[in-house]
C-alpha cells in the first residue's frame, strides 16, 4: 500500500508512489491507465469516422455520442450496486468484455444500429468499470492504514484517509497519462484506419481482462449481504443526507471539466481563428497531472479535507474567473493563448487538490459500507447535473454577445457556481466539516 504522505514533501513523483504501492494497488492504477489509453485510442476520432468513413449527418453523430455518454454516466450507479453484489473482480471482467465487444462493434460496423449498439456498450463499460475500481482502491489501503493504532482511533483515521488520498492521486496520475498517450496511439493507428484502432484496443481490454483474472484478488468481503445487501446499500446512500449534500457539492467538478470540451473551444477559436491550439492546451493540462498530482497531494496531505477541497474549489473559481477577464478583453493570438494557459493551470491545479480529496472521503461518509454503490451514486449525481449545467452554459454562449462582457458571461456563470460550491465547505455546512463525526460512526 501507500504509506502517508510525507506532508510538503515535493520530492514524491508518480513513480515513486508506484514504487512504494502494495500489488493490489499497483494492478488497479495499471488498470486505470490501460484503461484510459484503450478509451482515448477510439473516442476523439469517432466523429470524424463516422463523417468522413460513414458519411453521417451531424444529428447522428451528435446522437451517438450522446447515447455513450448517457450509457456510461447515467448508469455509474449499477456498476456500483453489482461490484457490492457480486464482487468487484467479476464486474471489471464484465466492464472489459463490455468494452471489447463495444469497440468491435464500432470498428467493424457499417450500418447505424451497429454502431449505436458500440456506443452504448463502451459507455456502459465505463460505467461497470470506474465505481468497481474506486471501491477495490479504497479498500485495498484501508486495512493496513486503520491496523496503525488500534488505542488510537483518530490516529487509525488519519492514516486510512493519507493512505486513501495517496492512493487516489497515484490513481488520477496514471490515469491521466493514458489519456495523454491514448490519442497518440490512436492517432498512429489512423495511418491505417479507424478500425485498426478499434481492433487494437479491443486486444488491449482483453490483456486488461487477463490481467484481472489473473492477479486482482476475489474477495468475498467486497460483496454486501446478497439481494437485501443491495438493497440496503441503495437506501442507505439514498437516505445519507451527508454524503447526497457532499455529492452535489462536488458536483460542479464534473462540470467545470466538461466545459474544456464547450466553453474552452470556443473562445480558442475566437481567440485564434481556428481549434488548432486545442491539443497543445489539453496536452499542458495532462502533463501537469502526470508530473504534479502527487507532489502537490504531498503539499496538501496534512491540511484537513475541508481546507482541501476549499483551496481546490477556489482555484476552479478562479480559473473561469480568469478566463472571464481574457473573453472580456477581447483578447486574440499569443494574448489570448496566454490567458488560457494560464486557466488550465489554475483549473488543473483545483483538480489536483480537490479530486483525490474528494475520493478518499468517501468511505468515511459511507461508514465503509457499499462502497460501489456510494462510489457509482457519487459519479452519477456529478453526471446528471452535467446536462442541464452545460445545456445553460451553451444557451448563453448563444444567446449572449460574443465579444465583451458577454463573451464572459458563461465564464462568469462558472466562476459564480464554483464560488458557491466553496461556500458550505468554509462555512461549516458541509458534509467535509463533520467528517471526523461521520468517521467516528465509521470506526465503531
Amino acid at each position: 500500500m501507500i504509506g502517508r504522505l510525507p506532508g510538503g514533501d515535493r520530492r514524491v513523483t508518480a513513480v515513486s508512489g508506484f514504487r512504494a504501492a502494495g500489488p493490489v494497488v499497483r494492478l488497479l492504477v495499471l488498470t486505470q491507465l490501460a484503461f484510459n489509453v484503450g478509451f482515448f485510442m477510439v473516442l476523439p476520432y469517432l466523429a470524424v469516422h463516422l463523417s468522413d468513413d460513414l458519411a453521417q449527418g451531424s444529428a447522428v453523430i451528435g446522437a451517438v455520442l450522446g447515447l455513450r455518454t448517457v450509457s456510461q454516466q447515467g448508469l455509474f450507479i449499477v456498476g456500483g450496486i453489482l461490484s457490492d453484489r457480486i464482487g468487484v473482480r467479476p464486474v471489471v471482467l464484465l466492464g472489459c468484455a463490455c468494452r471489447v465487444l463495444g469497440f468491435l462493434g464500432l470498428g467493424l460496423s457499417t450500418g447505424l444500429a451497429g454502431i449505436a449498439v458500440g456506443a452504448v456498450l463502451t459507455g456502459f463499460a465505463g460505467a461497470l468499470f470506474s465505481p468497481a475500481v474506486e471501491a477495490a482502491l479504497a479498500r485495498a489501503v484501508a486495512p493496513a492504514a486503520t491496523a496503525t493504532d488500534p488505542d488510537r482511533p483518530d490516529a487509525r483515521l488519519d492514516s486510512a484517509r493519507s493512505a486513501r488520498l495517496g492512493a487516489f492521486a497515484l490513481f488520477t496520475a496514471f490515469g491521466q497519462l493514458g489519456t495523454f498517450l491514448g490519442p497518440l496511439i490512436g492517432a498512429a493507428l489512423l495511418l491505417v484506419d479507424f478500425t485498426a484502432a478499434c481492433l487494437v484496443a479491443a486486444a488491449l481490454f482483453v490483456v486488461i481482462g487477463c490481467a484481472q483474472l489473473r492477479w486482482l484478488p476475489g474477495d468475498p468481503g467486497e460483496r454486501s449481504h446478497g439481494d437485501a445487501g443491495s438493497v440496503s446499500g441503495w437506501r442507505a446512500a439514498l437516505a445519507n443526507r451527508r454524503f447526497l449534500a457532499f455529492a452535489a457539492v462536488m458536483s460542479v467538478q464534473l462540470v467545470g471539466y466538461n466545459q474544456l470540451y464547450l466553453l474552452l473551444p470556443l473562445q480558442v477559436d475566437r481567440a485564434w481563428g481556428s481549434a488548432a491550439p486545442l491539443s497543445v492546451l489539453f496536452a499542458v493540462a495532462s502533463l501537469l497531472v502526470v508530473f504534479g498530482q502527487l507532489p502537490v497531494t504531498a503539499v496538501v496531505a496534512g491540511l484537513r479535507p475541508a481546507t482541501c477541497l476549499a483551496v481546490g474549489l477556489a482555484s476552479m473559481a478562479a480559473a473561469f474567473a480568469v478566463g472571464a477577464a481574457g473573453a472580456a478583453a477581447n483578447l486574440r493570438g499569443v494574448a489570448a493563448l496566454t490567458v488560457l494557459v494560464g486557466f488550465i493551470l489554475l483549473f488543473t491545479v483545483g483538480q489536483m487538490i480537490a479530486t483525490p480529496t474528494a475520493r478518499a472521503m468517501i468511505p468515511s461518509l459511507a461508514g465503509d459500507r457499499w462502497l460501489g454503490t456510494y462510489y457509482g451514486l457519487f459519479a452519477s449525481i456529478g453526471g446528471l447535473a452535467v446536462l442541464p449545467a452545460a445545456t445553460a452554459t451553451g444557451l448563453l454562449s448563444d444567446l449572449l454577445p460574443t465579444t465583451g462582457i458577454g463573451a464572459a458571461g458563461p465564464w462568469l456563470l462558472m466562476s459564480g457556481a464554483f464560488a458557491l460550491a466553496t461556500v458550505p465547505t468554509l462555512r461549516g455546512a458541509s458534509p467535509t466539516t463533520r467528517m471526523r463525526a461521520a468517521e467516528g460512526m465509521a470506526s465503531r
